[in-house]
């Protein structure tokens, strides 16, 4: 069975989805306040009660502006980050993921219609494709992919989501090979998990993996502790380097969770690093 790991870049989503939802209604300074606050909040049991009440508002008002792309992102950003930081049920995060990547799929389609049949596109009409999306459809593009791996984590055991990982890490490359910190880093994150979910024998690419993990924690300087807890988790795992698995988790133990736009998803890092070294010595 394919797993693709819960992962704290989620919790990046749900700023952004904030500041798409609200964008256009007039707050512009008040969904930056919020967003800035949500990010900026240490304590993720806040943000797990809080996120229902803007999945619910993102539902009316993409209903009463269904052909409007940057609430569309938003609603596939939110309901993805949701769906695979807080719910643990396999049907209800089925029911969420299937709602995001409709909405992914109608943004995407919506801000580039010559993309509108990408996920249907075989390996190398996606790359075409691709090649037409610029960097200002970068917003859209993001959204279908991050709901596309939501939703292959709640249907690991579907053929399709087999078929659709190398689609979608030639998408995240194309978003790196122009904006290589896009979404502070979160897009080299993905790549690095995706390319280290299997083991060179049968087909994974861990060493690459690596390398995308190390570039983004280079480009934070240190301070983004969701990309090393990945490097340990998706990679270090993956080859049985205790070593390096447990230096940096302890690295991570160590470090200060306030960091702007991070602390959020750095308490979370933290929180899973103490798990992750608790469970060392029956995993290794």
């Amino acid at each position: 069975m394919l797993k693709i790991m819960k992962q704290n870049f989620y919790c990046l989503l749900i700023s952004c989805g904030i500041l798409l939802l609200l964008s256009g209604c007039g707050l512009s300074r008040f969904q930056q306040t919020l967003s800035d606050a949500m990010m900026d909040n240490p304590d993720p049991d806040t943000i797990r009660q809080a996120m229902p009440t803007f999945l619910v508002a993102t539902d009316a008002l993409i209903a009463g502006a269904p052909d409007n792309p940057e609430r569309l992102q938003a609603g596939a950003e939110l309901y993805s980050a949701y769906a695979v930081l807080f719910v643990n049920e396999p049907d209800r995060g089925r029911r969420l993921v299937d709602r995001a990547r409709s909405y992914g799929a109608r943004a995407l389609c919506l801000d580039a219609d010559f993309a509108c049949d990408l996920e249907h596109a075989d390996f190398d009409q996606f790359r075409s494709i691709l090649n037409r999306i610029e960097e200002n459809k970068f917003p859209a593009l993001f959204a279908n992919i991050v709901s596309w791996l939501a939703w292959a984590q709640f249907n690991s055991t579907d053929w399709s989501v087999i078929a659709g990982l190398p689609k979608y890490e030639a998408a995240l490359e194309h978003i790196v090979a122009t904006d290589e910190y896009y979404r502070q880093g979160a897009a080299l994150v993905y790549l690095g998990m995706l390319k280290s979910l299997r083991p060179p024998s049968l087909g994974g690419k861990p060493d690459e993996g690596r390398f995308y993990f190390e570039r983004a924690i280079e480009l934070s300087e240190g301070r983004n502790l969701s990309a090393k807890f990945e490097l340990a988790n998706s990679y270090a795992r993956m080859v049985y380097d205790r070593e390096l698995h447990d230096r940096v988790l302890q690295e991570i133990l160590d470090a200060p969770v306030e960091a702007e736009g991070l602390t959020l998803q750095n308490a979370l890092a933290k929180e899973r690093a103490r798990e992750l070294l608790d469970s060392a010595d029956d995993y290794f």
